[in-house]
């Protein structure tokens, strides 16, 4: 895990080819000093790499990623306004490759949808 102490897994079903992970977000963690200070926002990037994360411990594979498609970053996820993020995922394995359709929310709504494709390995 890249983003060690940054969240916490609080629950996590697993339906067929459907997820749903809630995260406790560590609104004290390093990467809101830079990004921003005062206004924490949640870079792109590091929603992106949740939802691998997260499937790469559904799994119990490493996984790299090899497109991602239909990236939509819909709102800001502030930390100090609301810690709680929502993963919901419908994921296929395929072979060697994982399919992972996505969206992340919060109270306030959703914050990004994504499509993606990993390889395991």
């Amino acid at each position: 895990m890249i983003l060690e102490d940054f969240y916490e897994v609080t629950h996590t079903s697993v339906s067929g080819d459907s997820a749903i992970t809630k995260l406790q977000i560590n609104k004290d963690h390093e990467i809101y000093k830079g990004h921003f200070p005062g206004r924490p926002v949640t870079p792109g990037v590091v929603l992106m790499q949740l939802f691998k994360e997260e499937a790469e411990r559904i799994f119990a594979k490493k996984l790299q990623l090899v497109r991602a498609d239909n990236v939509k970053f819909t709102a800001v996820f502030d930390p100090t306004v609301n810690r709680e993020l929502i993963l919901e995922s419908d994921i296929t394995e395929v072979g060697e490759f994982i399919k992972l359709k996505g969206s992340a929310r919060n109270s306030d709504g959703t914050v990004l949808k994504l499509n993606c494709l990993y390889k395991a390995g």
